[in-house]
């Protein structure tokens, strides 16, 4: 049965809600968590948590966990085929993670819930937000028919947030959509398995990334996706972009599935007492790999402040989230368009975003630069002097 009233409601449960929750939970603030869905999904989707966001989640302790169950990869490269244009080294990272960490969504979202229950917060399913109103001290949140008073709701409900309509906050951006195919196959391959690797083809890119258990996520931009890629589809997507001299055999498909994206964020973070984070507040190409990673880091930041205010803080430290999460969101939006760009470019260009890829690839100072922008680092805070 639900409470009638909490500190702090957050409406979603995939990583960015379960980070919200146990950033509160481990200050020692009241939080209800709910999801719409029956069950947390079992994919993989999100396959990829970068060094920074580890960092972020080593402050609510569930870094270690995650990472004892990933498989780290301490460089990325860039392909065309059977050449390597470029090689980025996460080895060289300065962070105590200096590795891109490749794991299944579905283990990053089991290991923030066993965290949660060791605190004593369950994820609440299946629950609807059907409608919020303000109250002079919060929200008043309309679940499934029942009435749940919170001093703050948090949306971290996804592309299609409820909450972010029902607060009438604003989202925009272009209205192109790109078409993806993923997929988690076995394989017979010569490449590195503990190695992300970005190919870049005539017909599109196509991302390579090995997860534990022998597994391979596969990630292409295609025109129209199948609902369910088959094996001969994605065997084709591998001929056609991946390696040519010893090309990859696909064995298995454990899962496949499609999505389309377009780049949207919303006008602002913050309405009040709702505030937004994650997919709800910014969509956009999974180039990168940034997506799960900027929500993680939006989630912990958030969850600090709001502990913060709940402490007996000023209510500006929830400006201060909205100041800083944007404005870093806006940037990811503008890198993963332009590593998109750099994927897509048309065939006359290709030869010289080639060339250019292996000039830069020979430049330790940029690659680090390349490797400090991947891994998230880029936005680290100054450790205060």
């Amino acid at each position: 049965m639900l409470p009638t009233s909490t500190d702090v409601l957050v409406v979603g449960a995939g990583p960015t809600g379960l980070a919200t929750a146990l950033t509160l939970a481990r200050r020692g603030a009241e939080v209800t968590l709910l999801d719409q869905v029956a069950a947390p999904p079992v994919t993989s989707r999100a396959a990829v948590v970068h060094a920074y966001t580890l960092e972020v989640l080593d402050r609510i302790g569930a870094a270690a966990p995650l990472v004892a169950q990933g498989v780290r990869a301490p460089r990325f490269t860039v392909r065309d085929r059977d050449r390597v244009l470029l090689a980025v080294p996460f080895h060289e990272l300065p962070s105590r993670f200096p590795y891109a960490l490749l794991v299944s969504q579905a283990v990053t979202e089991k290991v923030l819930t066993d965290q949660l229950a060791d605190l004593g917060v369950r994820v609440r399913r299946p629950c609807r937000l059907t409608g919020l109103s303000h109250t002079a001290d919060g929200v008043r949140a309309q679940v499934d028919g029942a009435e749940l008073r919170a001093r703050y709701l948090v949306g971290a409900d996804g592309l299609h947030s409820t909450v972010r309509q029902a607060a009438g906050i604003g989202f925009t951006g272009p209205s192109d959509e790109e078409s993806f195919v993923l997929a988690d196959v076995r394989v017979q391959s010569v490449l590195p398995r503990d190695e992300a690797a970005l190919f870049l083809a005539r017909p599109g890119p196509l991302v390579w990334a090995p997860l534990p258990d022998g597994v391979v996520r596969i990630v292409a931009a295609v025109p129209t996706a199948p609902a369910e890629p088959d094996a001969a589809y994605l065997q084709a997507l591998l001929d056609e972009r991946g390696p040519r001299r010893r090309p990859d055999l696909v064995t298995e498909v454990l899962w496949g599935s499609r999505f389309r994206v377009r780049h949207r964020i919303a006008d602002t973070f913050r309405a009040g007492p709702v505030l937004l984070a994650g997919d709800a507040g910014h969509v956009h190409s999974p180039a990168g790999g940034q997506g799960m990673n900027l929500g993680i880091c939006d989630a912990v930041a958030l969850g600090t402040a709001l502990a913060d205010v709940l402490d007996g803080g000023p209510e500006t430290a929830l400006d201060g989230y909205d100041a800083r999460q944007r404005p870093m969101a806006e940037d990811v939006l503008s890198f993963a368009a332009g590593l998109t760009r750099l994927a897509t470019a048309s065939p006359a260009r290709r030869p010289a975003r080639d060339v250019l890829l292996r000039l830069i690839g020979g430049v330790p100072q940029v690659r680090r630069r390349i490797a400090l922008r991947l891994s998230g680092l880029s936005h680290r805070e100054p450790a205060p002097s």
